[in-house]
């Protein structure tokens, strides 16, 4: 994918998306202020789910996110949220067409997943 400024900007373009999509506005407005801290993190879990270290396991544990998104309404909605912002993300960072939609079919499976109610 690039390597670790990549998976870097990927993160932070997902978060930029996030902040100024009207969009996300739901899902922007469930996360915690300011962002630097879970823009963080979320680089970290990418940079281990996409195959590179595994930043956020050597400071967290697993990242058990199913259990982490357990205390939060995850619907439908906020699903289609995330990936609208992950799709944009993915459509700018990610040059390589095969690598990207096949990022962007796993990773939807996953938000898939995360759905609670």
């Amino acid at each position: 994918m690039g390597g670790e400024a990549k998976v870097r900007q990927l993160a932070d373009r997902f978060y930029d998306v996030m902040e100024t999509a009207p969009e996300a506005k739901e899902l922007y407005a469930i996360h915690p202020q300011p962002l630097h801290g879970i823009r963080q993190k979320f680089f970290e879990f990418l940079s281990g789910w996409l195959g590179g270290p595994p930043l956020f396991e050597q400071k967290y544990g697993h990242p058990r996110l199913r259990a982490r998104h357990l205390p939060f309404t995850v619907n439908q909605q906020l699903r289609d949220q995330w990936m609208f912002c992950m799709n944009k993300a993915l459509d700018e960072v990610v040059e390589h067409e095969l690598l990207r939609e096949g990022i962007r079919q796993s990773i939807g499976q996953l938000a898939s997943h995360m759905i609670n109610c």
